[in-house]
């Protein structure tokens, strides 16, 4: 007899058939949860391998927020650019600011700095015919004999190159030194570690070599030293022109070759410098609050372009104050 034949055995059959699926079914469903459940249990140990990636890459940016929105965007003519807090040492805003690059006259900073720790306020210095030989007349004569804070004003207000030799050749010979010997020491008591300088006035030595070299971080350590150690001197940078008298009497006006520097809000220091090789240059130190002072700097910009760079990040460091000083 067939089993197609006999009901019971049908049925048997079809019951031992229906426990089969249903327990392959069964066995399919399990194993379907198992391999979500593992999915489930393993997103921890996923993310624990997945968050250092994270870490690398959030760890290094270390900037306030505020730090990134007042700056954001920010486009500069300048290759090298700083906003440094002088107070606290701190670097606000940076843009190649290691970069060592042409001076120009910004290596007067340098020169006063090192005659001040050399000669006496009242020093008497002596226009030479070698100070005299330098680009640019200031309208001195050979022999013209000032005291050294005022000439000291006049080379940095004016940018005089024939001043600024001047003051070089009076401290390199008080110290028994020569020029650079004088400006190297300088430098090192500053603590500037990418600045040195080859002459007094920044004028480019030859069609590839400048007068002096520096970072913009260098410059605003710079800056800050002198108006510490001379301020009297750093701070007649901000005046829109300098007059001057030799120890005969006869006085020297000359206008500041940072015209724009009404622009800035409680200056402390200015400094332009631009030549060939360096491009435009430009430093000033403001208050950005009481005792607060703030150096920016622009290397490598152009000769109009290192003003509106100044301009530029003088109003950003504004808005950043503004930011972290809000509630």
């Amino acid at each position: 007899m067939k089993a197609s034949d006999n009901p019971e055995l049908k049925n048997l059959i079809a019951r031992v058939e229906h426990g089969r699926l249903m327990k392959e079914t069964a066995t399919a469903t399990m194993a379907a949860l198992g391999l979500i459940g593992f999915g489930i249990m393993m997103v921890p140990v996923l993310g624990s391998h997945a968050a250092p990636q994270q870490v690398a890459v959030v760890a290094p940016v270390t900037t306030p927020i505020e730090h990134k929105s007042a700056y954001a965007g920010i486009s500069l003519q300048g290759h090298a650019a700083i906003v440094y807090d002088l107070t606290t040492g701190k670097v606000i805003f940076e843009k190649n600011s290691q970069s060592q690059l042409p001076l120009a006259s910004l290596t007067k900073l340098l020169t006063m700095y090192a005659a001040v720790n050399t000669l006496d306020a009242n020093s008497p210095v002596v226009i030479s015919d070698a100070a005299l030989a330098e680009e640019g007349d200031s309208g001195f004569t050979a022999g013209e004999t000032f005291a050294f804070k005022d000439l000291a004003r006049l080379a940095l207000v004016a940018s005089s190159n024939d001043a600024a030799e001047a003051i070089a050749e009076a401290a390199a010979t008080k110290n028994a030194t020569s020029g650079k010997q004088l400006l190297a020491g300088a430098a090192a008591a500053a603590g500037l570690t990418q600045t040195y300088a080859l002459n007094g006035t920044g004028l480019d030595e030859t069609t590839q070599v400048s007068g002096g070299y520096g970072s913009a971080q260098d410059v605003a350590v710079l800056a800050g030293a002198l108006l510490k150690k001379a301020p009297s001197i750093a701070r007649s940078t901000i005046e829109q022109e300098i007059t001057i008298r030799d120890t005969n009497g006869f006085s020297h006006t000359l206008p500041n070759t940072n015209q724009d520097i009404v622009h800035v809000p409680n200056p402390l220091l200015s400094k332009t410098g631009f030549t060939d090789l360096a491009g435009g240059n430009l430093v000033v130190v403001f208050d950005a609050g009481i005792g607060h002072p703030i150096a920016v700097v622009v290397l490598g910009s152009t000769r109009d372009g290192r003003f509106s760079d100044i301009e530029t990040l003088v109003g950003r460091t504004l808005d950043h104050f503004a930011d972290t000083s809000a509630p």
